[in-house]
């Protein structure tokens, strides 16, 4: 029986495998190369960004003096709100905030559900295992806000005793500091709704530990408040503003941005606006140290 044309070319031969397997050769590195060139023209995130013309920016919204919300107003103030809206006038986008807290950080960003987080948000290394982050901007150190009602707290050595409740808020960087820190007082991790500053004016904690700017938001909005400062430096951290890791787009121009309005005098303008350039980096990322 007569095999067609169209037959034989269809027949696999040892030749023909060879000469199939030429092209694939030649083939191979022009679709690699072609695959490439999409992936490097798909738009990165400051590029959809600015696409969008929007750049949505998380923030913990009862975080007095960084991003708080006025509760009678619903007006956001803030050094990272001040520093938010000048990175969009940079830009040339519009802000959307997206409400969100220090427990939500990661999942928020990694879920994107925002852009960037700004917020002051303290880096951690369990923090840096997950995200990225900006040149730091600020450094706090750990306080203790006491009640002049009711706690015997007067002096740092104080915290760390039998029979003492000390609080701290859920998802903070004082949770695992405390945690690992205290030896004989009971630590109370406070979880929304409840707050902690309630837990110590109750009475139900001696005192609840915070950083720098809550820490004077207390004794700007309180009459019962009081602070307990270390003797020496607790536990200085230092904070920034962060992102999903993968992409360094947005990361890279955001850095640029800092350093210019710390060259310029804008971000110590913000800093003095909420009482907050005590602790303020404003030296270069290279040589950077705190004011306290």
């Amino acid at each position: 029986m007569k095999v067609s044309t169209f037959m034989r070319h269809l027949l696999v031969t040892p030749k023909r495998i060879q000469h199939l397997g030429l092209m694939m050769l030649v083939a191979l590195p022009m679709w690699v190369a072609s695959m490439s060139s999409g992936m490097a023209s798909s738009p990165n995130r400051l590029q959809k960004i600015l696409a969008a013309g929007e750049l949505r920016v998380c923030i913990w919204p009862d975080y007095y003096g960084i991003t708080y919300r006025n509760p009678k107003t619903r007006e956001l103030r803030g050094i990272d709100i001040d520093t938010a809206m000048a990175l969009g006038y940079e830009l040339g986008v519009k802000i959307r905030y997206v409400d969100s807290s220090f427990p939500a950080l990661a999942e928020n960003l990694l879920q994107d559900r925002c852009d960037i987080a700004m917020h002051a948000v303290g880096i951690t290394a369990a923090r840096q295992a997950l995200l990225s982050f900006t040149t730091p901007y600020l450094r706090s150190d750990i306080y203790a806000v006491t009640s002049t009602n009711f706690s015997s707290i007067k002096t740092w050595a104080d915290l760390d005793q039998p029979g003492k409740v000390i609080a701290v808020q859920d998802g903070t960087i004082m949770e695992p500091v405390m945690r690992q820190s205290l030896k004989y007082a009971r630590l109370m991790v406070v979880k929304p709704p409840m707050r902690r500053e309630v837990e110590v004016e109750s009475g139900r904690a001696d005192a609840f530990m915070t950083d720098y700017p809550y820490s004077k938001r207390m004794l700007d909005t309180t009459s019962w408040a009081s602070i307990v400062v270390p003797t020496q430096p607790f536990h200085m951290s230092d904070y920034a503003y962060a992102l999903a890791s993968g992409d360094d787009s947005l990361l890279q121009r955001v850095n640029s941005f800092m350093e210019k309005i710390r060259r310029d005098g804008r971000l110590l303008a913000f800093a003095k606006k909420y009482g907050l350039e005590t602790i303020l980096i404003q030296n270069t990322p290279n040589h950077r140290r705190a004011n306290s």
